[in-house]
């Protein structure tokens, strides 16, 4: 019978040592060399009728070191789990182990030793008495006017004018690299674009205006747009915006294409299309149901930021010790050595915190009985999938969506990312639920820098 030792090496880092006598690893042993020799080819003897002094002789050794092995780790999970142990990460076997000590024909005590670290135990705060802010946006008459704008906007008649006249003008353009002059060297790099007048910087929007379609102008980055715009169209041109040199470079702007949308009029036609089943006969009755859009949309965004807040609050915060020098160690083995000591140093509070909530989470799952079904999984994947494809012109057609998500289910990475999104999700709103939040009214503005802070 198996003996195990139990003693610890620091708060919450234990050493189990498991030995085995020939009679827990024997009948196994003996086991696989028959298993073996009833499948092995071996020139001389029939297949299955290889004697089992021949198979001990030629595969003994590694057989019996198998064997071993895996009766000392069956007798490790029987006593962790008899034992209820609770650790974190996987036990992990000291170096001095040496199966190269054991010998077939020498059946004996082999003894093999496990680093474990415990998880620690700690209670969860009363979320009612939590420090937290529910930052409640104050939608402006601007808000709402700059929506309906968008919406006049979209649903607008696209036009084509003679000249360059309103800063709401569309221009397709295309770049081309030149000098200085104007001058495009053979086979220079060229990009095309769709951008409103308005993106540009005031003196180019001055020298466009008046242009007409076929017309070229030569520009140089630093100068031609405002500091937004410069960014994306950098970006989209290949360039570094940190660069000076990216952005001293000068470009040769042909107007391919003028545009502009003219706006829809505030009427009923108008109100149907831009907001399908509902009976809205008024501007007012437009711009209040407009109202309540803005409203339920900064409503959500304010319940989801609180929620992020009580992250944080409880993945950094909650009081817990853990066993550091072994999570360290576990670590840097379970990566096979790909991170240094460095690299885990580094990372290492990071990972303590991700840890913190994992265990957090679990504890409010169970307290509150969180679940987590094969539907809201599938939900979770069909999401993704469509804000994959969301953009896409799929012309309407879905159906493959379903058939996809079906396949997706079988594939265990995705089903465990999915699961714990929703799980997650799930956990944080019910301690945000919890918790009594200071309300405080805040711009617009304030609270996207806010969410920045929150984006990860």
């Amino acid at each position: 019978m198996a003996q195990i030792s139990r003693e610890q090496i620091a708060p919450l880092h234990e050493r189990l040592k498991i030995t085995v006598s020939a009679a827990d690893y024997t009948p196994g042993f003996e086991k696989a060399l028959k298993n073996y020799a009833k499948s092995a080819n071996i020139p001389g003897f029939r297949k299955g009728m290889v004697p089992i002094g021949v198979i001990k002789r030629m595969h003994g050794a590694a057989v019996f070191t198998e064997e071993v092995l895996h009766s000392i780790e069956n007798e490790l999970t029987k006593y962790v789990q008899t034992e209820n142990i609770s650790y974190l990460g996987q036990p992990l076997p000291e170096d001095e182990n040496d199966p190269g000590t054991f010998n077939h024909n020498e059946p004996k005590d082999y003894s093999f030793s496990f680093e474990i670290g415990l998880k620690p135990e700690f209670s969860l705060p009363n979320f009612e008495t939590l420090p937290t802010t529910l930052n409640v946006v104050e939608v402006t008459d601007e808000m709402i006017e700059e929506e309906i704008n968008r919406m006049q906007q979209r649903l607008g008649n696209m036009t084509e004018p003679e000249t360059i006249t309103r800063e709401e003008d569309v221009l397709n353009v295309r770049f081309e690299k030149c000098d200085a002059a104007g001058l495009v060297e053979e086979g220079a790099a060229s990009k095309e674009n769709s951008l409103l007048l308005k993106y540009f910087s005031e003196a180019t929007r001055k020298e466009l205006m008046g242009k007409k379609k076929d017309d070229t102008l030569v520009i140089q980055l630093s100068s031609a747009f405002e500091d937004k715009e410069r960014e994306w169209i950098a970006e989209d041109l290949g360039l570094d915006k940190n660069k000076a040199e990216d952005m001293a470079e000068f470009y040769l702007l042909h107007l391919t294409k003028l545009g502009f949308v003219e706006k829809r009029a505030l009427d009923e036609a108008f109100f149907k299309e831009a907001i399908p089943g509902k009976e809205l006969n008024t501007e007012d009755e437009f711009k209040t149901e407009i109202l309540n859009q803005i409203n339920a949309y900064w409503k959500h965004q304010s319940q989801h930021l609180l929620e992020h807040e009580v992250y944080h609050i409880l993945s950094e915060n909650t009081k817990m010790d853990f066993p550091e020098t072994f999570l360290k160690k576990w670590l840097l083995k379970s990566n096979e050595n790909k991170q240094t000591e460095e690299d885990i140093e580094k990372e290492f509070p990071t990972f303590l915190n991700q840890l913190r909530w994992t265990l957090v989470s679990n504890e409010i799952a169970t307290i509150n009985s969180v679940q987590v079904s094969r539907e809201e999984i599938m939900d979770s994947l069909r999401q993704q999938l469509m804000g994959y494809f969301g953009s896409m012109n799929m012309g309407g057609n879905y159906e493959w969506l379903d058939s996809y998500v079906e396949r997706l289910m079988g594939d265990e990475k995705q089903v465990e990312s999915a699961y714990q999104r929703v799980f997650s999700s799930k956990v944080l709103t019910v301690a945000a639920s919890q918790v009594k939040p200071t309300e405080k009214k805040i711009s617009a503005a304030d609270f996207l820098a806010l969410q920045e802070k929150h984006n990860h």
